[in-house]
């Protein structure tokens, strides 16, 4: 199962080479999370209207490999923006990927921008 993570690396703004377009900003529901693919990596968005910001991360949970954080619940831990597992409600930061619960593993985290009603997600590869 470790090989699924081990496609998934944070990549930032200034990194990306590559912007996907995932689809136009009423493609996604606002402050609950959509799914799109890129080549073999599940990627989850999330339109935190509530913020007024987007987020993107993997979509695998690396607590239990499982395609969920899509349909996770967004919120904030001390202004942070988080996501939380549906499954097992682990929390993860939308900035960085980190875990807010203190535990080692994290989640990859993608830059976001909207260009003309159209999101794009950046990537490195």
């Amino acid at each position: 199962m470790e090989e699924i993570l081990n496609q998934y690396e944070t990549v930032h703004a200034s990194d990306a080479t590559i912007w996907f377009k995932a689809g136009k900003v009423e493609d996604f529901p606002t402050n609950r999370g959509g799914c799109i693919k890129y080549k073999n990596k599940q990627i989850a968005i999330f339109n935190f209207t509530r913020r007024n910001e987007w987020y993107a991360c993997q979509n695998a949970c690396p607590h239990k490999m499982e395609m969920v954080l899509s349909r996770g619940m967004t919120g904030s831990a001390d202004d942070i923006p988080k996501i939380a597992c549906p499954m097992h409600k682990k929390t993860f930061s939308l900035v960085d990927g980190s875990n807010l619960n203190g535990e080692e593993y994290s989640i990859a985290t993608y830059p976001i921008k909207i260009v003309e009603d159209e999101v794009f997600v950046g990537f490195i590869d």
